[in-house]
């Protein structure tokens, strides 16, 4: 069932189309604007000799085979639950058609651009990326190719107002960028803000030494500490033993950095027995590592991955680059996250790590929903070779900004959050205080309008649009897919930036404390000789269920709006509820 309801993510099957010179007499158009998208000015022509990389995605074979062998080994009443698959055989599932590999090869070659300057990033060659010169891009597109700048951030980029294929080329070709898909590097969106209403520990003070079990006791219910998240989660007393197999990746964008001595710092204060424990940072299409500007994010992510999950190795990737955006009235600049250089880079490893949680997010409108389809898709194969993938929910409640739809409709309508909408990561929602949790006002949730609702969401989903009702009606798609999945606490957590703590929250805290907490649930399965647990949702909606804190109150407003409420079950605040790592090991042991 589940197959038929994610067809948006998969692509018709396709059929021969002989090379013909004719294509370049019926060429189509792709994509247009009307007139230039808001923010940006035209600067200046190109140079014809002027060169950039463009990159051209192209249509996946047996996708739909990759997706039903995904479900299968991710549902723990199957009988090859756990079984995943090897890099080479996702890599044989997503290669593309011979007849469009041929295609698309024969169309660049016809336009004097000899295969030798053809580069297929992955075993799968689901798309190939070359080096042109503005005048072989405009000859093959139908395109005019200018430079634009942004009028708030000053950033320069080469793009065109609009592209044609050729009619034929059309079923075989995904995406081709960058094109008409206007976007800046700054200004991307972490899900993450200081928070300086909660007082930090020592917050104007060097930290010497370690805080006393006093404090911690004392303060969990304001402030987050890996102990306090370690006791509340219950992953105290355990101790991990498979870190020869196991390993926890944090994807990070925006120039971000996690600093060395910060963590040090970290360590020292928060968690004595890790002291000398490093986080490798591994570059990505240009992305730094600059350790005289510690990043907020990345120190966030990177402090309390290690804080929960150590001595599991963790691993940091920083991403430089830019995807395709469309601008709206809360995103103005591109807050977009390169995605696929980050996927393309992962998924040509031969291993990778297990556990991998990403703290940044985009309004779903402002990503094309082709490029966004296309993103969706490589998360399945990270799905299908065992690797479990943490997104925060974001924190704009149910949306931020004013919440007009993109379309020209100027409608208003809440705003789900990409890539926390697509079916094939694990999103991340956010609560606070103790005693009980209750769902966090800014927590991300909501239904995609892009992605329609899975099998495995069916029975939770169904029960908490039933006690809705008619309430939002027409503000938001009951049909699609439905997130958060779970939560975790979302304030106060204390995080050392410069030698000094400052308290910050936000889903981005969210999402890796949980990606830790699974950390250790994998090593838990790794240390009996079995899998690791890869695409969870399937297991959370099912088995999973008694292993996690319902969280019954709070509510994620926006729009105008009070948002949606949390309530017992699955809620668009909360997801399922909040890990309990002692009854989830239970569970997962069997």
């Amino acid at each position: 069932m589940w197959l038929s309801a994610v067809l948006i993510c998969v692509f018709p099957v396709i059929s021969a189309t002989p090379f013909n010179r004719q294509w370049e007499e019926d060429m189509s158009v792709r994509h247009s604007w009307l007139e230039l998208p808001r923010g940006w000015r035209r600067l200046s022509s190109p140079s014809p000799n002027h060169t950039f990389d463009l990159h051209v995605g192209l249509k996946q074979h047996r996708l739909d085979v990759l997706i039903s062998d995904l479900l299968q080994i991710s549902d723990p009443t199957h009988p090859r639950y756990g079984q995943h698959l090897t890099k080479e055989e996702t890599e044989d599932l997503v290669k593309p058609h011979p007849d469009t590999l041929d295609a698309v090869e024969d169309w660049i070659i016809s336009h004097g651009i000899n295969s030798s300057r053809f580069h297929y990033p992955t075993g799968g060659q689901d798309h190939i990326d070359l080096r042109v010169s503005v005048a072989e891009a405009e000859r093959m597109l139908n395109a005019k190719y200018e430079f634009y700048r942004h009028k708030s951030s000053g950033d320069t980029i080469l793009r065109t107002m609009s592209y044609s294929l050729p009619r034929a080329l059309q079923p075989h070709i995904d995406v081709v960028s960058p094109t008409t898909y206007f976007g800046t590097t700054r200004s991307m969106r972490s899900t993450s803000f200081l928070q300086p209403e909660v007082q930090p520990l020592d917050a104007l003070e060097p930290i010497v030494q370690p805080i006393s079990d006093t404090v911690r006791s004392s303060s969990c219910d304001l402030i987050n500490t890996p102990a306090c998240l370690r006791d509340l989660y219950n992953t105290t007393n355990y101790e991990p033993q498979a870190m020869d197999r196991n390993r926890l990746g944090i994807a990070g964008y925006l120039d971000q950095f996690s600093n060395d001595a910060d963590l040090q710092t970290f360590e020292s204060k928060f968690r004595p027995e890790a002291i000398g424990f490093t986080v490798p940072t591994v570059q990505i299409n240009g992305g730094r590592n600059n350790q005289t500007e510690p990043g907020i994010e990345a120190n966030l992510d990177v402090q309390y991955g290690v804080g929960i999950s150590y001595p599991t190795p963790n691993v940091y990737y920083s991403t430089g680059g830019s995807p395709p955006y469309i601008a709206d009235s809360q995103t103005p600049m591109n807050t977009n996250e390169p995605y696929l250089d980050w996927l393309t880079y992962i998924l040509a490893q031969p291993t990778i790590p297990q556990v991998i949680t990403t703290s940044y997010g985009d309004d779903e409108q402002t990503v094309p929903v082709d490029y966004a389809t296309r993103i969706c898709n490589l998360f399945v194969q990270l799905g299908a070779r065992g690797t479990t993938v943490f997104f925060s929910s974001g924190d704009f409640g149910v949306g931020g900004g004013d919440c007009f739809k993109n379309d020209g409709s100027n409608r208003v309508e809440f705003q789900p959050g990409f890539p926390a909408s697509c079916p094939f990561v694990t999103a991340v929602g956010g609560t606070t205080h103790v005693n009980p949790e209750i769902g966090v006002n800014f927590s991300g949730g909501g239904f995609s309008r892009y992605f329609t609702r899975p099998a495995y969401q069916s029975g939770p989903v169904s029960q908490y649009l039933v006690a809705l009702g008619d309430t939002y009606a027409g503000q938001f798609n009951p049909n699609g897919r439905a997130y958060p999945d779970i939560a975790a606490q979302g304030t106060g957590y204390q995080v050392v930036v410069g030698g000094h703590i400052v308290s910050v929250g936000g889903t981005s805290a969210s999402s890796p404390t949980v990606a830790a907490i699974f950390s250790l649930l994998n090593d838990v399965r790794l240390s009996q000789n079995k899998s690791t647990l890869g695409f969870i949702n399937p297991l959370l909606y099912s088995t999973a269920v008694p292993g996690l804190n319902d969280i019954v109150s709070g509510s994620n407003p926006g729009c105008q709006t009070d948002g949606f409420t949390a309530k017992e079950g699955w809620d668009p605040v909360t997801g399922l509820g909040t890990p309990n790592f002692s009854r989830l090991r239970s569970l997962i042991s069997g």
